[in-house]
């Protein structure tokens, strides 16, 4: 454990020097990553500004689900987002190979040599909207923020877990570009309050594919609208992120060389 650890911090080490090495790339990135992500805050206000609004639930309330929703993604994407991008690349040149022939455990390799430092202005600017919030809707109770860290970091889990997924995908379908662009319009049912949606879909989103736990979860138990029976919603958090593992893991062993 103790070598995996240090390898992981030598390679959030390099990833920082070239971040540092190339400035203007990074700082492009990183604004044009945070930009792209917050233009949902923009459109609840302008609905709100408009005289509309989500039932039962003021501006305020709503920009805190975005807002944990927004850090959840940054940093999921600072720790997974490159998993995809260079497994496809591997997978399209035939250097996966490269990969297995590291004495490490594949997977392992491939988070840690793709830790992206521009994710993180994507969770700073996700920060600055969580605290905004936090400051209009209220006091808010030691154990409130408690059961918000753990339903967070379950989101966490779910954001890993279909990256892992996709990432899987790329071994037999090379050219899945269009698939994160079909998870991002799964998981715009965690950016709104899950109460608004039918039942059908409240239960897809909180047990089949645990979107809700990305934004809406951790933002109602701030809030003080948490209900007991919605902690159980962590246990499909878990098991998605370790279906993302096991996948990943399983399409290695399937793994013939170029194109998959």
């Amino acid at each position: 454990m103790k070598r995996y650890l240090n390898i992981y911090r030598q390679c959030i080490y390099s990833a920082l020097l070239e971040a540092s090495a190339y400035r203007m790339d990074f700082l492009t990135n990183s604004i044009i990553t945070l930009v792209s992500n917050i233009l949902f805050p923009l459109v609840t206000l302008l609905i709100y500004r408009a005289g509309a609004s989500f039932p039962d639930w003021d501006f305020y309330e709503v920009l805190l689900i975005q807002s944990v929703f927004t850090m959840s993604s940054g940093l999921a994407h600072l720790i997974f987002g490159g998993v995809l991008w260079r497994t496809m690349s591997h997978i399209r040149e035939g250097s996966f190979e490269v990969v297995l022939l590291k004495p490490l455990n594949p997977l392992f390799f491939m988070i840690a040599t793709t830790f992206s430092p521009e994710s993180a202005g994507l969770f700073m600017g996700g920060l600055l909207l969580f605290i905004v919030s936090v400051a209009h809707v209220g006091a808010i109770t030691f154990l409130s923020w408690l059961q918000f860290l753990l339903l967070f970091l379950a989101g966490t889990a779910v954001m890993a877990g279909l990256s892992l997924m996709m990432a899987a995908m790329s071994f037999k379908w090379v050219g899945n570009s269009r698939i994160p662009e079909i998870a991002d319009s799964v998981l715009l049912f965690g950016k709104y309050p899950l109460s608004i949606f039918p039942k059908a879909v409240q239960a897809i989103a909180a047990i089949l594919i645990p979107v809700g736990m990305v934004g809406f979860f951790p933002a109602s138990a701030l809030l003080g609208r948490i209900h007991p029976i919605d902690f159980a919603a962590v246990i499909p958090c878990l098991l998605f992120l370790a279906a993302g593992v096991r996948l990943y893991r399983h399409m290695i062993r399937l793994y013939e060389g170029v194109g998959g």
